[in-house]
């Protein structure tokens, strides 16, 4: 059996949550399916949200799944492993638990995986002191000592930015070698007071569940108490691609294209959040979702008048 909505949302992050959101007030069937896997897991709180800094994310996260439900959006917690649309342009999702959905429109909200540097510890210690983003924990753990742990030249960019937050930073090349950078970059570098040390990271040190120091391959240890890094950013783009969306390719990850309130090059098909780019913050994405929700709504609505006086 096929259950029949007007909008079906993939992903119950903070873009999902805030599409539905709007469309439930609305009074747009909706459902939200929920994978249940938010990009800030790791994370023990968000920042920069206005009125919401310093909430933990499963916090935020059950607090909009509570505000949907005021307004009649359904949420399943389940899994979207395929979909297709029809010659009527309406979509039909499948569920890995065997449940068949079809919506008029389909939002996107699947964001992204960040796969970690393979060096030890550093999956363990992630989201704790072992950070990727300084606009969400560069205030909690300003003034230590940092260390930034580069995976290409665009490191050194990292390296720079948190700078701002500590004038204690050591920027690690690991796989880069020193050729890489730019005159600029070094002297960029110089000016930031950031030291450069060349040598793959062989691991991390800790001590009493702290962060402690950064192990070279030649056992030299450098004494750090917060290590930077940059995810490689995993796009999940499987449904985009399934339905034909063309998809942009970027130096952090291969992309729908989107029109600014988020409609794909697919005519009903929306995209919001981490699935449009890697530094959508939750305010932002929220934001998105929020856009996107209104721009379905009149979408529906057009389509619905245009139909009733045979347009």
């Amino acid at each position: 059996m096929t259950d029949k909505y007007e909008v079906v949302v993939v992903g119950g992050g903070a873009a999902g949550l805030s599409a539905a959101l709007v469309l439930g007030r609305a009074r747009r069937r909706t459902l939200v399916v929920d994978a249940g896997e938010p990009r800030n897991a790791a994370a023990a709180h968000m920042q920069g949200y206005l009125s919401r800094d310093g909430m933990p994310p499963a916090e935020f996260l059950a607090a909009g799944r509570e505000e949907i439900a005021r307004y009649g959006v359904e949420l399943v917690r389940d899994r979207a492993v395929d979909a297709v649309r029809g010659a009527d342009g309406e979509f039909t999702v499948a569920l890995a638990g065997g449940r068949t959905v079809r919506g008029r429109q389909l939002v996107l909200a699947t964001g992204l995986r960040d796969e970690l540097p393979d060096v030890p510890g550093v999956a363990e210690r992630f989201g704790r002191d072992v950070l990727h983003c300084p606009y969400c924990h560069g205030w909690e753990v300003r003034d230590r000592s940092f260390g930034v742990l580069a995976t290409t030249p665009l490191s050194v960019h990292q390296a720079l930015l948190v700078s701002q937050w500590s004038k204690d930073v050591t920027l690690f090349l690991h796989t880069v070698h020193e050729e890489e950078l730019t005159d600029q970059d070094l002297r960029r570098l110089a000016a930031a007071g950031v030291a450069v040390v060349s040598g793959q990271v062989a691991g991390l040190v800790v001590d009493g569940d702290r962060l402690a120091g950064v192990r070279l391959a030649d056992d030299t240890v450098h004494d750090r108490s917060v290590l930077f890094l940059a995810p490689r950013a995993l796009p999940r783009t499987g449904l985009f691609e399934r339905l034909g969306a063309e998809l942009r390719e970027t130096p952090f990850g291969t992309y729908p294209v989107v029109d600014e309130r988020g409609l794909t090059t697919v005519p009903g098909l929306w995209a919001a959040g981490n699935a449009i780019g890697f530094a959508e913050q939750v305010v932002n994405a929220a934001s998105r979702g929020h856009r996107a929700g209104a721009a379905i709504n009149a979408e529906l609505l057009m389509a619905d008048l245009d139909a009733a006086v045979g347009v």
